[in-house]
Parts: structure tokens; sequence; C-alpha cells
């Protein structure tokens, strides 16, 4: 059995999707679409936003964008791979696409929402919590993470797990001026700290942000029933229903993503084999996921590539 697993989006350059958008059927038609919902030429805004040196802050384009693919992408390989989904599961911003792919959200819809919600966040963390990042590191173990967010506590230092990736990979809150100090404790336990993410997401402090979200962007938008249920990356429960999944994205502003436990509920579903589609440089590759499943990445160049043709006798 098999699912679909949209990633959280990552930093991608202009020209890693571009040719993709433009001259894929599947993805040409979803631009096309996601044109007229913005009002704007997506590609066009895309390849200004990278011009302009906007692409490391995720601009409203690059991220409509990041959609647009992993969905093109995920339709591609369910009609060409004959792949039939048990369920799908989107990390974190991938929660969006998981929605339209398993029929919840109307694509219009979610390319409107992404646009306003991405507002929304930007304005919020200009002048809200200004001071809190989120710091990525591998190779600490759950029980080296306690030690020292224990630590932080006991210095009065407020933190909060924003991600749970891997058993030895997570994503750490905590207010700015804590970094160099949590990077070089990091490092003591054998840590790896990797990329510091503004803006930060997933904690309960954000819960303002997410009532204003709740009231200005989802309200108005027409959730279904799922057609497969979607996975919770927050605590690997399976949502079947329009509500259900309304509450999972907005949730993903308070709500620590829990990645081992969307694996163990594919796992109990007898998936074998996960098709990550989107590109991606971290959900589909971690061991959890490597260590449980036949981990398909399906990137713009893997749909890209010419058909095989079937010998002639």
């Amino acid at each position: 059995m098999s699912a679909i697993v949209f990633p959280g989006i990552g930093p991608t350059r202009f020209a890693d999707s571009a040719r993709f958008m433009v001259v894929h059927p599947v993805a040409r038609r979803l631009v096309a679409e996601a044109d007229r919902a913005l009002g704007y030429p997506l590609v066009d805004r895309y390849r200004e936003a990278e011009d302009r040196g906007d692409q490391g802050a995720f601009p409203e384009p690059a991220r409509v964008a990041f959609l647009v693919t992993c969905l093109a992408l995920a339709e591609w390989t369910v009609a060409e791979r004959d792949v039939e989904p048990v369920a799908c599961a989107g990390a974190s911003f991938g929660g969006t696409a998981a929605a339209v792919h398993a029929g919840a959200l109307p694509f219009a819809d979610a390319v409107r929402m992404t646009a306003e919600w991405g507002r929304l966040v930007d304005a919020h963390f200009e002048r809200e919590h200004r001071d809190i990042v989120t710091q990525s590191f591998a190779r600490v173990p759950l029980d080296r993470l306690d030690e020292i967010r224990a630590e932080l506590d006991e210095s009065g230092e407020w933190n909060e797990v924003a991600c749970h990736v891997d058993h030895d990979f997570h994503m750490l809150s905590v207010r700015e001026h804590v970094l160099d100090g949590l990077q070089a404790r990091l490092r003591a336990a054998g840590g790896l700290p990797l990329y510091v993410m503004r803006p930060p997401m997933h904690s309960p402090v954000f819960a303002a942000l997410r009532e204003e979200i709740a009231a200005e962007v989802v309200a108005g938008v027409p959730f279904s029933d799922p057609g497969i249920p979607v996975v919770s990356d927050h605590d690997g429960s399976l949502v079947s229903t329009a509500d259900g999944v309304r509450t999972l994205l907005l949730d993903a502003v308070t709500r620590t993503v829990r990645w081992p436990a969307v694996v163990e509920t594919l796992k109990e579903l007898g998936v074998e084999r996960v098709h990550v589609t989107g590109q991606d440089g971290l959900w589909g590759r971690v061991e959890i996921m490597t260590e449980a499943f036949d981990v398909v990445a399906v990137r713009p160049d893997t749909a890209m590539r010419p058909r095989r043709r079937s010998a002639i006798a």
C-alpha cells in the first residue's frame, strides 16, 4: 500500500521549478487556475521576487508556487504511476496541499488562502514576537533535548519545541538572544545546529495569530470531508471530516509537529511505499522515514523525464 506525503516548505530556487510550471501539462493547468485566483501571473511574480532577493523569506508567490508544484506532482504520480494512496499527510505548510489532494479543500480556495494566510503571518511577526526564532538541529536524541530544555527553563529562558522531525532531529523556538548559547550547548551535546527560521511557528504563544487567521482567512473557506484520510502531523490521528481538516490547518500555528507520529500511523495502515511529492530536503529523507518505507522522491525533474516507450516487436 502507498501514501502521498507533502513536504514542508523550504528554500527553493525559481530555476528549480520554473520550467516544470510552464511546460508540464498538469502544472501548467494549475498555474492558470492559480493566476485566476490570485489576480496576477504567478510565474512572473515568482521570478520578480527572486530577482529582488526575497526568496529566503518565502514571499507570497514562492509559497503559492510551492503549493502548485506539490499538487501537480501528486496528481502526476497518481495518474502516471497508478498509485492509489490509502492516506496522505503534509508536514507543516504541506498540510494545505494534503487537504487539497484529499478532496477536502478546492484548489482555488487553497491558493487564495495561502496568499492571505501568508500576508497575515508576515504582518503579525512584523509587530509581535519579533525576537522569537526557531533553531533546527540534528544528532540530539530526545533525552538530551529534554536536558537542554531543562537548563533553559532553570535560567528563566522561554523555549518551545516547534517540530520533532526524527528521534534525533528537532526544531526549538527561543528568544534570539539565546541563540549563540543554545548553538554552543547543542554542539557540546554532540549535536549539529542547522538553519535558523524566521518567522517561527508551531507554538501556543501564537494563539492570537491562529484566531486572526480563523476569523479573517479560513472562516469563509468551503471545506469538505476528505476522500481519503489525512494524517495529522500533530499527533498522527486520522482526520476524516471537513471540520477536522479545518482545525488541522489552523492548529499548525499553535501545535508542535510530531513527524514520528505520522510515520507510526502510516505503518499501522499497512503503508509500505511513500511518495514524497515536492521539493524536499528533509521530511522524506530522515532516517525514521527511510527505515520504515520505500520512499519515492517525486520532484519536478522526475515528472519532466521523457516517458519510456514500449519496445516494438
